[in-house]
């Protein structure tokens, strides 16, 4: 074997035990697999959180109309149906509320994740207002339409505002589940 065959088997033996001790590192060190920067001990008087981002079939929905427009929360509903979200119920908002914006979500903690799949399916940012009730106990987000509500997103809108998004921010006073 030549001389510079040599050199070439062992700077290429080299380069690969340098990529084995890199690897090895960042499997040791990978903070993503034990729940990243959250804690998994929730601090005194903290309520634990879902942060789990459902598929839509797996999301129970109410749909509110939160404005004066006749029928809008069951043109929404029947759009959020074939979206493949499990519509419960349709009325006009309880809280006699009128919302301003596009939609108001109120959930509790079971659904934080819930709800960062529906800011995207209505295409609203996660400092959007919305309604976090700590002491409820369903697994339902209720969908409060406003007066600025035009169309829900594109399948290609859903996946790009999913995709920007990213993982819910944590209510105040919470702690992640997961």
């Amino acid at each position: 074997m030549s001389l510079s065959r040599v050199r070439a088997l062992a700077v290429l033996g080299g380069l690969l035990l340098v990529a084995v001790i890199v690897v090895t590192w960042a499997l040791v060190h990978d903070r993503q697999a034990r729940g990243g920067l959250h804690n998994t001990a929730c601090p005194k008087g903290y309520v634990v959180v879902d942060t789990s981002l459902p598929a839509p079939a797996d999301i129970k929905i109410n749909v509110f109309n939160g404005t004066d427009q006749v029928g809008l929360a069951q043109g929404v509903s029947d759009s959020l149906k074939q979206a493949k979200f499990q519509v419960l119920s349709l009325n006009n908002d309880p809280k006699r509320k009128t919302v301003k914006g596009v939609v108001e979500l109120r959930y509790g903690p079971k659904t934080v994740g819930a709800a960062q799949v529906l800011r995207a399916q209505f295409l609203i940012d996660q400092d959007a207002p919305d309604e976090f009730d700590p002491n409820r106990t369903d697994d339902v987000v209720d969908v409060v339409l406003g007066q600025s509500y035009k169309q829900l997103a594109s399948p290609t809108e859903y996946k790009q505002k999913i995709g920007a998004l990213g993982n819910p921010k944590l209510p105040d006073n919470t702690c992640a589940a997961n």
